[in-house]
This record gives structure tokens, C-alpha cells and sequence, in this order.
């Protein structure tokens, strides 16, 4: 089902309501009003933002042209170096994101999750500010999260708790081979979630290169989902990925917090000289051990915590 983004004036919205207006349809969150037409359906947002989705939805779009340009993505996709890369079209169609958080943070675990955006949601979720959540602070992440859930967005989600990241980690796991596993748990459960609807694709923000993702499936029988491809930066082109992003970081945000509570003080984020001399704290008051429980013990900040206490 093809579709067809426009940017207009105020003007010409409040002109294509009145238009559409023996047409008009329950108007979606955020929206300004949608109508039904020739198999098209008409969404307009507050940003001036339209989008045009069915079956005839170039033919219904190039009613309005000359009124604005057509909005293309400025977002340019780096030249495909390996067989894996997506089409710039998979940004646009419905398809399964998939990121992770935590993963340089010395506190807390490793969180990981996988949603499923169908084409015309992208535009809705653009209104509620999703985009790169490395670009949003903790508190808009957690209030863009609660929106997405209100809009029914099917995902799946998997936590890494620190004592068992440790454990994995003193076997020989990298963080890679263990990102993997929790990237195919969570995007396998969302497939059987969804099912029988099969997205057009599965997106994955790359962390390493996908031969060796695939490698470390084939060690435990494994094989990649159909349709999956893998571009870094990918929540900056995907809004399923973004989607996904956010909803990852909302859930490490919320360990932090147990976590904090358990310490009795807030836990900093990231691995600066302000972790190190909280982590030298908690080992003068509760002895090294606890950083099992709370930390990712073989980060350098370890070593660095131990040194301010001599």
C-alpha cells in the first residue's frame, strides 16, 4: 500500500478539511482530521504535516500539488557496504525496529527491544516526538514512551540484569554475542506477537558487523529472521527503530531508579569520574561484591572506584 507525505500551509489544511468534509472519519490522536476517499485515507497533523495512504494515494496526493512541495527525506543513507544494508523504501513501510540501551553505562543493566510500526502510525509517532532518543533527555523519553503504549504499539522487550550480564561476561560472552541474543529473543517474540501479520522488514541497529551477528546465531542453531537488515545509526532513519530506542531507554531508566533506591542515592549514568567515585562509595559501604548486583563489574571504573580508596 503505497503512500504520500506533504507539507502545507494552515491554510491549505483548514482548505482540505472543508474539501473532505462530507468524507471525514474519527480523527486520530494528535491529528487534525481525517477523511476516506477513492480508497486514500487523509491524514493532516498539527505540524502541517499530511499523509496520504491506499491504494490511490498518489492520485489523491496530486490533487494538492502546487500547494506545497512533496516532503523528501534529508536524511541520507550511507552507501551499502555489505548485503545486509536496507533499501531507504524500508523506512517508510511497516516493519519490526530493534535497539538496545545501557550497553556503555558502568550501573545497570542491558536493555533491549523490539516494536512494530506499520506505515501509517510513522507519522502519528513523528507528532508525539519520536525520533533518536540520544537526542532526548530521560524525562521526555519517559513521557514519549507512555504515549506510544497509549497507541497500541506491539513491541517486545528483555532486560539483562547485572548479576547475570556478569556471570555471561566472566564465561567469555562479549557484550556483542550477548546483545545478539537478546536482539533475536525479543524480535522473535514480537514475530510471534504480531503473527499472522508478517512485517516488510526487520531493522536492526548494527552494532557489529552482520556476519558476526549471524555467526553467533548459528553457534546455538540459529538463523536470521527473514527480511532483516542492519544499518548504524539506524533509530536516526527508522521511526520503528526510534520507537524502539526510546521504549529501551525508558525501561533502563526505570531499573536505574530500583537500582537507586536499593543504594540509597542516584546512581549516575554513563561511566565518568562521577560513576567511579560513586562505585568507590558503595564499595567503602556495602564491600565490592554488591557491585555484582548493580554494576558491569570488568568496566574499567571498577579498578578506577578501588583506587580512590587507597
Amino acid at each position: 500500500m503505497g503512500h504520500v507525505v506533504k507539507i502545507v500551509s494552515e491554510q491549505t489544511i483548514n482548505k482540505m478539511k472543508e474539501f473532505y468534509q462530507s468524507s471525514l472519519k474519527q480523527t486520530p490522536p494528535h491529528a487534525l482530521f481525517s477523511a476516506k476517499v477513492n480508497q486514500t485515507t487523509i491524514t493532516a497533523y498539527k505540524s502541517g504535516k499530511v499523509l496520504f495512504q491506499g491504494v490511490n494515494s498518489e492520485q489523491e496526493a496530486s490533487r494538492w500539488d502546487g500547494k506545497e512541495a512533496t516532503k523528501k527525506n534529508s536524511n541520507s543513507v550511507a552507501a551499502q557496504s555489505h548485503h545486509y544494508s536496507p533499501s531507504p523504501s524500508l523506512f517508510t513501510q511497516s516493519i519490526i525496529g530493534s535497539d538496545e540501551a545501557g550497553t556503555g553505562d558502568y550501573f545497570g543493566p542491558i536493555t533491549v527491544v523490539a516494536a512494530y510500526v506499520r506505515s501509517d502510525q510513522i507519522e502519528l509517532l513523528r507528532e508525539l516526538g519520536v525520533r533518536d532518543s540520544k537526542n532526548l533527555t530521560d524525562q521526555s523519553i519517559e513521557k514519549i514512551a507512555q504515549d506510544i503504549l497509549l497507541c497500541e504499539i506491539p513491541y517486545s522487550s528483555m532486560v539483562l540484569p547485572n548479576p547475570k550480564y556478569n556471570q555471561l561476561q566472566a564465561r567469555g560472552w562479549t557484550q556483542g554475542k550477548m546483545k545478539t541474543m537478546m536482539h533475536d529473543a525479543v524480535i522473535n517474540s514480537l514475530l510471534k506477537k504480531i503473527s499472522p501479520t508478517k512485517p516488510d522488514g526487520i531493522l536492526i541497529d548494527q552494532f557489529s558487523e552482520p556476519g558476526v551477528y549471524i555467526n553467533h546465531l548459528k553457534k546455538v542453531n540459529k538463523q536470521l529472521p527473514e527480511s532483516t537488515y542492519f544499518i548504524t545509526k539506524a533509530e536516526s532513519h527508522s521511526i520503528a527503530v526510534a520507537t524502539a530506542s526510546i521504549l529501551a531507554r525508558a525501561r533502563f531508566v526505570q531499573e536505574m531508579d530500583r537500582l537507586s533506591k536499593n543504594v540509597g542515592f542516584t546512581l549516575p549514568k554513563g561511566a565518568s569520574a562521577k560513576v567511579d567515585q560513586a562505585a568507590s562509595y558503595i564499595i567503602r559501604d556495602k564491600g565490592e561484591a554488591f557491585l555484582q548486583n548493580i554494576a558491569k563489574v570488568h568496566f574499567a571504573n571498577t579498578n578506577k572506584a578501588t583506587a580512590y580508596l587507597k
